[in-house]
């Protein structure tokens, strides 16, 4: 008998690659149903199978526990009374064991072996998919589309399958059973159906792999790749920097005759691939990005993070793209917002911003238009600005002294002076609720301040995101998030009977 279980732990472990402890424990777990089958359900039975010799043994156990009141499981439990009798010393915790005569690894053990062994193999199985394919995560998948389900693809890896969702394909891409394709490995996790590993062929990660196999420069490091951004099937642009003077990523990138780029295209069912040079300069990123369009000027909003890009009208339709494409992909790769203006349209928007500053330096310092406009033109564009900014700087203004500066420095630290006694004042006569009072966190400035910003009630601040709540207040994420949860536990209360 010994030698058969040795026999069948080896058989299964080489059929399904399995390791052999797991056919050893399934086979310990199998001997372990048949003896309480035979011995009683409610028994604590262990067996332990001897790995060299595949002889087994069977044994009972106990845990020692105080006294009657103790007792749960009478079958599995005894009293300290009761197991000092057995074996004088026991302490309670001990665990007590006696040995059962072992059942016969015969027809129903063996059924049950097997289908315990079954079971086993199949989660050995899934945790090795899960663990080989995880650190694969990030990399090129290529493998044969096995049928079509609801529009996704489901893609033969050989050991397992993998999921293409129809959102993860390149559009108007015809994809059909027994095509070898490539995609981009972009999850692996477990599902109830087993290990599920998820496609993209859409992904930007998609792009800058097959760039890293087909650039021989940028995986030896040579050309390095700084992002992507696509409109999957029309167009991408991808990001590039030499880390080699005499190396020019472009050229690198776009190969012999544009061998390189065309095999990507081909790959990408015909996705145009503009390479632009990275730059740490944001404002020559973009203008690198915007490409092939010139641009003429470009202004820069840090506050904002965005800018206004400048072309000649001629240009216009180029910088746009069709359907806004262009400065779309220029915007994604970036990480700015563009805004494509003709001189025109930036000289009326200059114009308009410039009457803006002026009139708020007019009636908040009471100044005429005049100085309003000198101040502007040397761009200043808030009272803080004016309140703050070093009187050396403001005396380089040509004709500024120091009685202007001083005084205008003073009207601007009045107006903000008074700024804030208002807004106190506001603070202080918003009655906030009683419900938005007795929140727990809560406490009364805090509340006076949600009240004097429209939020007057739990059920107003129950409605408010996270950040909304951070830009009302400043207070951090998380005393926002449980002060939210809070005014919305009546939402998840159990209605009265």
């Amino acid at each position: 008998m010994s030698r058969e279980i040795l026999f069948v732990a080896d058989a299964v472990a080489r059929e399904k690659g399995v390791d052999k402890e797991v056919i050893f424990q399934a086979l310990e777990a199998a001997l372990v149903s048949a003896s309480k089958k035979k011995y009683g359900q409610d028994l604590s039975i262990q067996v332990s199978i001897d790995r060299k010799t595949g002889e087994y043994c069977t044994v009972r156990t106990w845990d020692v526990v105080a006294d009657e009141d103790a007792v749960t499981q009478p079958e599995s439990q005894l009293t300290l009374e009761e197991a000092q009798k057995r074996k004088p010393g026991a302490s309670v915790g001990d665990v007590l064991q006696e040995t059962l005569p072992a059942v016969d690894f015969g027809r129903i053990a063996a059924q049950t072996a097997k289908q315990v062994i079954v079971q086993k193999v199949r989660e050995a199985e899934r945790d090795q998919v899960v663990a080989d394919f995880s650190l694969r995560r990030g990399e090129l998948i290529s493998g044969v589309v096995k049928r079509m389900e609801r529009g996704s693809a489901i893609i033969d890896l050989g050991r397992t399958e993998a999921l293409l969702p129809r959102e993860e394909m390149i559009p108007r891409e015809s994809i059909r059973p027994g095509d070898r394709i490539r995609a981009y490995l972009q999850d692996v996790r477990r599902t109830q159906r087993g290990p599920q590993l998820f496609l993209s062929r859409t992904a930007p990660e998609f792009l800058l792999k097959l760039f890293t196999l087909e650039v021989p420069e940028i995986s030896n490091g040579m050309v390095e790749l700084k992002g992507a951004a696509r409109d999957p099937g029309v167009r991408a642009k991808i990001a590039v920097r030499s880390n080699e003077s005499k190396i020019d990523p472009v050229g690198a990138c776009v190969g012999m005759r544009g061998s390189r780029v065309q095999a990507i295209t081909n790959e990408l069912a015909g996705e145009r691939v503009d390479i632009v040079i990275w730059a740490a300069d944001p404002a020559t990123f973009v203008i690198n990005a915007l490409s092939p369009a010139e641009v003429s000027s470009i202004v820069v909003d840090e506050d904002l993070h965005s800018m206004d890009v400048v072309v000649d009208p001629e240009q216009l339709s180029q910088a746009i793209g069709r359907g806004g494409q262009n400065v779309r992909l220029a915007s994604q790769l970036t990480g700015w917002e563009i805004n494509i203006l003709t001189e025109t349209e930036a000289g009326e928007k200059r114009e308009k911003e410039q009457a803006t500053y002026c009139q708020l330096f007019i009636d908040e310092l009471d100044v005429d238009e005049d100085l309003a406009a000198v101040l502007v033109q040397e761009g200043f564009t808030s009272v803080e600005e004016v309140a703050y900014v070093p009187v050396s700087e403001m005396l380089q203004i040509e004709g500024f002294d120091e009685d202007i500066v001083n005084e205008l420095r003073r009207r601007a630290r009045d107006v903000l002076l008074n700024r804030a006694i208002a807004q106190e004042e506001q603070v202080e006569l918003s009655e906030p609720a009683a419900d938005l009072l007795s929140l727990d966190g809560m406490n009364e400035p805090l509340a006076h301040l949600l009240a004097s910003k429209g939020v007057k009630t739990a059920e107003d601040l129950a409605e408010l995101g996270v950040e909304e709540l951070q830009e009302l207040t400043e207070i951090d994420a998380e005393k926002a998030k449980r002060l939210i949860m809070a005014a919305r536990a009546p939402w998840f209360a159990e209605p009265a009977e």
